[in-house]
């Protein structure tokens, strides 16, 4: 990312927090969130790095893996969080997004002592305990926090999804990481839902 915004920011403040998830809308499988602060003007941040960052979508797995790497090396701190399908169904989809953040955010605090500033990418309104707060509709295209952060979230949900491949062999998680495919329903249709499928979502409450 050649031009972040945080340049902005860090002008009148030091710790800014970008946030992130992944996983909103699958049929199976947890809501991730991240969070990822920088060294201030980046410093000991190699300029290759901050170049490469870039929205996760935009990415290979590859790239994503390594730099996922790079981004916990290099970063001021990082967080991730999981909330499980379960939760999901308890809370609604909305609720879960806004509470998942707000768990991180208190997980960083506790981390770096202070948060100056937070940025989030587009998740609708919610009431934030930083008072300096703002969201952003490209975030992860505009803001090197928040990028790293969707790289942080959608790495480590599909490590996870991939684990679940393999403790649930018949639904291909490996391949769509619980997201609505074709071949996903085929294997609804015949073996039902398993314990990480979301049962709020169509059509998994059809079934």
């Amino acid at each position: 990312m050649n031009n972040c915004r945080e340049k902005e920011l860090w002008l009148t403040h030091e710790i800014i927090v970008g946030f992130d998830e992944a996983g909103r809308g699958p049929w199976a499988g947890p809501l991730t969130a991240a969070a990822v602060a920088f060294p201030r003007h980046l410093t000991g941040v190699p300029a290759a790095l901050a170049a490469a960052i870039n929205d996760s979508k935009k990415l290979t797995a590859t790239t994503r893996e390594a730099l996922f790497t790079d981004i916990a090396q290099h970063a001021l701190a990082w967080e991730v969080l999981f909330f499980s399908s379960e939760m999901i169904d308890q809370m609604g989809i909305g609720v879960a997004n806004q509470q998942i953040m707000i768990q991180l955010y208190h997980k960083l605090l506790a981390k770096l002592g202070k948060i100056d500033w937070v940025v989030c990418d587009y998740i609708g309104r919610m009431a934030f305990p930083q008072p300096n707060f703002s969201i952003h509709k490209k975030g992860d295209s505009e803001f090197l926090s928040i990028a790293a952060a969707s790289i942080i979230a959608k790495v480590s949900r599909d490590r996870l999804m991939t684990r679940y491949d393999e403790q649930y062999p018949h639904y291909a998680f490996a391949k769509h990481k619980g997201y609505g495919t074709k071949i996903h329903l085929e294997a609804l249709k015949e073996h039902g839902p398993c314990p990480i499928h979301r049962r709020s979502f169509s059509p998994v409450k059809d079934l």
